[in-house]
Parts: C-alpha cells; structure tokens; sequence
C-alpha cells in the first residue's frame, strides 16, 4: 500500500532536483520561489496550527491557495503582479507534483486551473534626452562617489544593463581598446555584448584607473570595496533625481528607478531609427515583443504617423449606421 506524500519531501525534490538541477534557475529566482513557500506555510500554520514539516500533501488544495493569495493582497497589500508572481511559482510545485505524485491528479488540476489576475498594462517611464543630461550633472564629481555614480548612471542609460548586471560587473566584464563594449550574462544566462561610446570609454577608462587591479574588481564598489546593494544603488539614484529635480521641471513629476534608465537606453536607439529587434538584442530580451512597449510609449512617433494621416478638412466617409434591427441592438451596445 502506498504511505501518503509528505508536502515537505516534494517542496525538497521541486527545489533541488527541478530549479537547481535541471532548470538551473538564477539565484533572484530561487530566492523569489523561497519566499513564497516561506509565506504558504506560514499562512497554513496560522489558519491550522500544522507545523510545516507535519504537513501532507493531500493538505494542500486549491480552496487553501486561494485563501492564501487573496490574504496576501487584503491584508499584506501586494499588487496584482505580485500576487500573479506567487501563483506562478506555486503551479511550477504543482506541475512538478503531477509527475511525481500522478494520483493526485484532480487535485493537483484544480490548483493549476486557478488564473492568474488581469492587470492594466500602463506605459513604460523614461526620461528624455534633457532629463537624462541634468540627472547625469547632479553627482559630485569632485568626490570619488560622485564619479562612481556618473559613472554607472552613464553606463546605465547607455547600455540599458538591468541593475543585477550593473551591480555585477567586475574589472574583466569591461573591455576598452577599439570596438569597447561590455560583457554580462544576464537573464536567463543569455550572454551578450553591448558597444560603448566614445563619451561612456573615456568616462569608464578615467574611472577604473581609480579602482584597484584585479580581473575580479567589482566595477562600481561601496565605499567598503564590496559590491553595492539593489537597495544602495536605488538609494544613490533616488538622491541624484532629487537634486536634478531643483533645476529640471519635468523630473518633479516622474518617479526614476534604476530601470527607468534602461528605459531611457532603448527609447534612445529607438528614436534614433534603430530597428526594434535590434533593440531587443541589445537589452537581452527572450521576444521581440518584450519591445514593443517602446513604440507604444513614444508619443513623437506617433505625432510623426499622425502627420501622415489625411490633412484636416478632408472629406471622410459617413458613420456606419445598421439597417436592420438586431444590428442596430449590437451597434448600441
């Protein structure tokens, strides 16, 4: 006779033999995946009083999951996308269960049949040309911070690195004879190479002579030598956009993260004529798709297509108008 499956032995196997084994899943994903078991079963301890070890996985169910995601946005006040993030990782377990434990398939059905939430997909946030010229004055040049932080800033809105590839880079990862680039593995280990400007070599040459050698010299350090935080470096950013802010009107109202300025990278090349899957190349996006946000977000771009429709005063053709009743209902609709 078959014992029952323990909930904790095949949470075990899911991240050990499936993320880490054979996925080989990055070390912000496992982390993201840890924290939304943590949360589970902390909620089923206080909705039960079952220990986390003690639990059985006939205890999971989908009516459980969904107490826990709704708790989760009533009471803990995550977003949307948040809350569509938990349920991503829970029906990677579930999925993962369904090989494992094939005699729980209607359970395990009713758990990957939850949906995920609609969310407004809103436009992206960049800053212009300008903008990005009175946030690259804001820091200090006359101090070794103030350096580092036009430094990554430039980098940043040249290259559009993400914040993990930027925080990341070590002394080897730079590259600055003829044809100067830099080198990152970045999501999903895809590996690229994105060129630097003439501006962003000299800048990066006069930086890394102030750095210590090394091939493993992190790049863009904390005053301690280690490599700056996620955290550190939204902080840096947040006090830069604050004094740009005193002489640049429009940065008052616009919120800057460190991935608005990868977002400033891409609308760069876009509005210079660059191709839109060229562009994806360039940020290491999985689709072309992924890009099309940017078209949808330039505002110029679309004035320039509107300058092509027909002049005003032109001469349009008349409103449909239904001639039979039940058309009439569905236009009125």
């Amino acid at each position: 006779m078959k014992t029952a499956a323990s909930f904790g032995s095949i949470l075990t196997r899911f991240f050990t033999q499936r993320l880490m084994g054979q996925r080989h899943v990055s070390p912000h994903t496992l982390c993201c995946y840890r924290d939304t078991f943590r949360l589970l079963l902390k909620f089923i301890h206080a909705q039960t009083g079952k220990q986390p070890s003690s639990l059985m996985w006939v205890d999971i169910d989908a009516a459980l999951i969904g107490a826990f995601l709704d708790d989760m946005e009533q009471h803990r006040g995550i977003t949307v996308r948040s809350r569509n993030l938990r349920l991503t990782a829970i029906r990677s377990l579930f999925r993962f269960a369904a090989f494992e434990l094939p005699e729980h398939f209607n359970q395990i059905q009713r758990v990957l049949a939850i949906p995920p939430k609609r969310v407004t997909h809103q436009q992206i946030g960049y800053l212009s040309r300008s903008e990005q010229d009175m946030l690259l004055s804001a820091p200090d040049r006359s101090i070794w911070a103030g350096r580092r932080d036009h430094a990554w800033m430039l980098l940043a809105t040249q290259t559009g690195l993400r914040l993990s590839e930027l925080t990341g880079l070590v002394r080897s990862d730079i590259h600055l004879g003829p044809g100067a680039y830099v080198h990152v593995i970045g999501k999903g280990r895809k590996e690229r190479c994105t060129p630097l400007t003439s501006q962003t070599t000299e800048v990066m040459r006069a930086w890394l002579a102030e750095l210590p050698a090394g091939e493993t010299q992190v790049v863009f350090p904390s005053r301690r030598g280690a490599r700056m935080s996620n955290d550190g470096i939204q902080y840096l950013l947040a006090r830069h956009v604050e004094t740009a802010r005193k002489s640049c009107v429009p940065l008052r109202n616009k919120r800057v993260s460190p991935h608005v300025l990868r977002h400033a990278a891409a609308m760069n090349l876009l509005q210079a004529g660059v191709d839109t899957t060229v562009i994806a190349m360039w940020l290491g996006h999985e689709s072309v798709e992924t890009t099309h946000m940017y078209l949808e977000a330039d505002l110029e771009m679309k004035r320039k297509m509107l300058a092509k429709t027909s002049p005003a005063g032109s001469t349009t053709s008349s409103p449909y108008r239904p001639g039979d009743a039940l058309l009439a209902f569905l236009q009125a609709l």
